[in-house]
């Protein structure tokens, strides 16, 4: 029966050793590398299997360490760890299944720091920073970011994200619940969607705190569906005289309110129009899809009186059809300014309402053909599917005869008041 190794290792042969394993006994083996790198393992038999522990980065040997302000384990400091793990397998402790779990608990302690350092405020700004690109315009992240910090942040901006809990979600939502009950409802929506997020990326777990079915449904007042409200829009027959009272401005306000009123497009569309979606030849504005409500490209036939306008505005050299007083884009506020100094009692958006009301009322074009003028999407999904067309020539033919409307007894000729960039 061969002898049993104990302490079989001096010094000197651990610093000399060559490449190989050297056994010091008692489990405790040296390992040299080809490279020079040496390390130290301890080999033990737990239930009858013969496994392998690193020695010179255990918690232990770190310990060491830095107590004797060495760099590498000595052979007395390995056979003291040694002797350690010794009484840990005689115990029926398993050193390697120890240190793994040793090891989970650490990178669990730290992630839970981590999660503990990541706030609402910041998880919020992540969303938002990762979802603009597929909302439709910049308002859309205003009031995102808007809403957020007037009514989110000062309650539970600053708390980390993984501690926000319903009591915390109703002391934002409670004080504008009933006084702002739309502003209140986007909130809910806004905060429920960034709690959603901070599950996904693990910095949070359970029920979402903003969820409304089924949890801030039982608790907050039910709402009544609300509506979004009407714009307030002119009779049909009143649009002549307003156009009347545009004409006798010099503002590009009031050309740009023209335009829109002809071509019943949204003010965003008017005061976001460029020259490069202009065919003046063709008598055609084509409006891209990320600049449309639907989301799809609309094209929009010009009627005499809207090429008129376009050629006195092209002599404002600017890229923008319609540009501010500064040489910029419009401001979104011009045109409806524009109304409320005319003491006029309407909405820009209103006119859409009043163009549909005299198409429905005054002429006989198909239901189809006047909501496609609007760039309404088509309700009935199979209409929608086969229709592919856009029906073009016969809302050209809708919007001459829209302008011809418009112009009543005016009789607006070829010829457009000469303007200056005044203030709108």
């Amino acid at each position: 029966m061969p002898k049993k190794l104990s302490k079989a290792l001096t010094p000197l042969q651990v610093k000399n050793a060559k490449p190989g394993r050297h056994a010091d006994g008692d489990g405790l083996h040296l390992l040299v590398k080809k490279t020079g790198a040496r390390s130290w393992v301890y080999r033990f038999m737990l239930d009858g299997n013969a496994r392998d522990v690193g020695l010179s980065r255990c918690a232990e040997a770190i310990e060491l360490l830095r107590r004797s302000g060495g760099e590498e384990l000595t052979l007395a400091q390995a056979r003291d760890i040694a002797a350690i793990y010794r009484m840990k397998v005689k115990a029926g402790i398993d050193p390697l299944m120890e240190r793994d779990e040793a090891a989970a608990q650490a990178a669990a302690a730290k992630q839970a720091q981590q999660v503990a350092s990541v706030t609402f405020k910041a998880t919020a700004e992540g969303y938002i920073e990762a979802n603009e690109g597929s909302w439709r315009n910049a308002k859309h992240r205003q009031q995102w970011t808007n809403t957020l910090a007037t009514y989110v942040y000062p309650m539970i901006g600053d708390m980390a994200v993984s501690d926000v809990d319903t009591p915390h979600v109703l002391a934002v939502l409670e004080p504008i619940w009933k006084a702002k009950p739309e502003t209140a409802a986007r909130v809910r929506g806004r905060v429920e969607a960034i709690l959603d997020a901070a599950k996904v990326r693990a910095y949070r777990t359970g029920e979402n705190p903003a969820r409304w079915r089924g949890h801030l449904a039982q608790i907050l007042p039910a709402r009544t569906r609300l509506s979004r409200g009407h714009h307030k829009a002119a009779p049909y027959a009143a649009v002549p005289g307003i156009l009347q009272g545009l004409r006798t401005r010099k503002a590009v306000a009031a050309l740009a309110l023209e335009f829109t009123i002809l071509t019943a497009a949204r003010t965003g569309e008017v005061v976001g129009a460029t020259w490069a979606e202009i065919d003046l030849d063709k008598a055609v504005w084509t409006i891209a899809a990320n600049r449309m409500k639907a989301g799809r490209e609309h094209r929009v036939p010009l009627s005499d009186r809207a090429i008129s306008i376009l050629a006195a505005v092209k002599k404002l050299d600017s890229p923008w059809v319609f540009p501010g007083v500064r040489g910029g884009q419009m401001s979104n506020m011009a045109m409806a300014m524009l109304l409320r100094r005319m003491k006029s009692d309407v909405t820009v958006h209103g006119f859409r309402s009043s163009f549909r009301d005299w198409a429905a009322e005054c002429t006989g074009y198909p239901h189809e053909v006047c909501e496609m003028a609007l760039a309404h999407s088509i309700g009935n999904k199979v209409e929608a599917a086969y229709r592919r067309g856009d029906l073009f020539e016969k809302r050209r033919r809708l919007m001459v005869d829209w302008a011809e409307f418009c112009a009543g007894e005016l009789a607006f000729g070829g010829e457009v008041v000469p303007i200056r960039m005044v203030a709108q």
